[in-house]
């Protein structure tokens, strides 16, 4: 009896060319290109720049200085009143943007007539660029003919026209409203989503156990957006530290430097006055600093998240 022949199976090797071509790098080639020629590059030579004399001109020469430009911006007061004016608008806008988008995103996910028109209404501000928004509220706070102080003088409350934009007393709060409705729709639909996203089934529990609104809100509506709520505010919070082109058309950081946040700042020693290098290290420590306070957020609320998991492995092992 002859024994049957035995067959190996051959082993299949794609070619190299084969590997490339289905290589998801490949796919996101399209995509990486511009982030790494428009955003990682230019974020290195920012970095770079910042160690270095750079200054405007041409065929000026480039030494590195260390350390030198971070000593002068350290003992420089106006620019840490520069970053204190922007920490105040940074926290202002953001909380008032979430409180405003909230109570909006509540009403909004309530069947009322015209929601479909409200909710794009409420998209008018985000669909509008910086500039156009900073010249439209120009005109609402011009002191003669806006629109501000004319409908306060035709209530009768002619006493608090301002010249809101040059009056060192309210020009920040004036320019924190105008941040704030720019900045609001996202925030709403963000949270509207979220609302959106919770399942009827824990606002049915909730009327099986008589909860009112207000416990409804607390024990079913408020821990099932906060990982929405984190996410917003933590976008916000560094849209808002950002901010300059409204800023900018509206006061250009006055009167004086009443308005005058660390990108106008970092913007003006490096345009204005063609201190390069300066201007970079300033941007760097912005962006040092901005990293460390949400390093220092996540570790608190990634500490805090950790906690009631702890006690409760020591309580069973005990």
């Amino acid at each position: 009896m002859t024994a049957p022949a035995t067959t190996r199976a051959a082993t299949f090797r794609p070619s190299v060319w084969s590997r490339i071509t289905e290589s998801p790098w490949l796919l996101m080639l399209p995509a990486l290109i511009p982030v790494v020629l428009f955003s990682v590059l230019p974020l290195i030579q920012g970095i770079f720049l910042g160690f270095t004399d750079a200054e405007a001109g041409r065929n000026v020469t480039i030494d590195f200085t260390g350390l030198e430009n971070y000593q002068r911006l350290a003992t420089n007061s106006l620019f840490w009143d520069a970053f204190r004016i922007g920490i105040v608008w940074t926290i202002a806008v953001s909380a008032l943007q979430y409180v405003l988008g909230l109570t909006l995103a509540l009403l909004l996910n309530e069947p009322l007539r015209f929601k479909a028109l409200v909710r794009t209404l409420v998209l008018v501000p985000w669909a509008m660029p910086p500039v156009v928004i900073a010249i439209l509220w120009q005109l609402i706070y011009e002191p003669n003919a806006g629109l501000l102080n004319n409908l306060l003088a035709g209530v009768g409350l002619g006493g608090l026209a301002r010249p809101w934009l040059t009056d060192f007393s309210v020009v920040l709060p004036a320019v924190i409203v105008v941040g704030v409705w720019a900045g609001m729709a996202q925030t709403t639909i963000t949270l509207l989503a979220g609302l959106q996203s919770i399942p009827d089934e824990l606002y049915e529990a909730a009327a099986v156990d008589a909860a009112d609104a207000r416990d409804r809100f607390r024990y079913v509506t408020w821990p099932q957006l906060l990982p929405v709520t984190v996410a917003i505010m933590s976008l916000n919070l560094i849209w808002n530290f950002n901010s300059f082109g409204i800023v900018y058309v509206l006061t250009k950081g006055g009167p004086g430097t009443s308005t005058m946040l660390p990108p106008l700042f970092a913007y003006y020693e490096s345009f204005r006055y063609g201190n390069f290098g300066y201007a970079a290290s300033m941007g760097n420590a912005m962006v040092l600093l901005v990293v460390g306070l949400f390093g220092l957020s996540a570790l608190i609320r990634w500490r805090r998240s950790r906690t009631p998991r702890d006690a409760a492995v020591a309580g069973a092992a005990a």
